[in-house]
Order: structure tokens, then C-alpha cells, then sequence
């Protein structure tokens, strides 16, 4: 993430959390953004799943702000190949043992998003079938480096093991 806001040179701040409170704390970095960047919208990226856009319209309105959700009730293979065609770049860095550990490190393609619809699997990880990090896209001044990984699985999920930060 560091590298990511230094591409886009934008500031990135980490709010510690537990699941306790991370709702209010939530709210209250909005309140905090809302003023200090003079905002009055938050955007999601969810595509369909009601009770995320639910809690996501709560917490925007506690903070007095509008919560925009672009994706939202779009086809998915549609949205991979936008995705791509905008020259955005992700890399699959965790994913459940449905998918398996053979899928880690694979850049999301056109072809892979096919592959995963195929099998039954949401092309766009709506359900927290994989996750990805955004390795390049237009936002950024050049394309991130990463370091050499490992591949660790617990209980039901895999994950990408970054060896050292860059």
C-alpha cells in the first residue's frame, strides 16, 4: 500500500483497529476525511452483496457523506475486461482452497476471468474468493515492485507471504 500511494503521490494514513470497534473508528476517520480533504462522498467497491452496501450507506451517513458505489449491479466479466482494457494490472495474493494455491500470483487476465466464471467462481472475487493487489494502472507514475513470496495456507484460504518489504 505504501508504494501504491507513493505512485498515485497521495497520503496513506493506517487506522489501528480491532473488530470491536472498527465500525466507530470507521466513522470517525470519515468525519475526520470529510473535513480535512473537504469531501462529501465515499466510494466502495462492492458489486452486489446488499449487506456491505447496507453497512457502507450507515457509516456514510453517520459521517455526513454520500456513499457512491459505481460497480454496483454490474456484470462481472464485463467489469475484468473494463478493468484490463484501462490498462489496470492486479495479481491474485490470496484465495480460498476451493481455487487452490496454483492460482496465487497469477495476473487477473481476460482469459482467467473466463476460467474462474467456468468454474463456478466469481471473476471478481465478490464472495472473498481471492483477493488482489493493483500492481499497475493509470494512476500510477510507474508500476510497483514487489519482493519475493512464499505461499502459505491456513485453515481455508491461501495466501501470497511477501519475503521482504520493498
Amino acid at each position: 500500500m505504501n508504494q501504491q500511494a507513493q505512485k498515485m503521490q497521495l497520503p496513506l494514513e493506517g487506522i489501528p483497529t480491532t473488530w470491536g470497534d472498527y465500525e466507530a473508528k470507521f466513522i470517525s476517520t470519515l468525519k475526520t476525511h470529510k473535513i480535512k480533504y473537504d469531501l462529501d462522498a465515499a466510494v466502495f467497491g462492492d458489486i452486489d452483496l446488499q449487506a456491505h452496501k447496507d453497512w457502507e450507506d450507515k457509516v456514510c451517513q453517520a459521517a455526513c457523506l454520500k456513499a457512491i458505489l459505481p460497480l454496483w449491479q454490474q456484470d462481472r466479466i464485463k467489469l475484468v475486461n473494463e478493468m484490463i482494457e484501462n490498462g489496470i494490472e492486479t495479481m491474485i495474493v490470496s484465495c480460498n482452497t476451493i481455487m487452490g494455491e496454483s492460482y496465487l500470483g497469477k495476473i487477473l487476465t481476460k482469459e482467467l476471468a473466463l476460467e474462474l466464471k467456468e468454474k463456478g467462481i466469481d471473476p471478481c472475487g465478490e464472495n472473498g474468493e481471492f483477493h488482489t493487489l493493483v500492481l499497475n494502472c493509470s494512476l500510477f507514475s510507474e508500476r510497483i515492485t514487489l519482493p519475493k513470496f512464499s505461499i502459505k495456507t491456513y485453515n481455508d484460504y491461501c495466501f501470497v507471504v511477501w519475503e521482504d518489504f520493498v
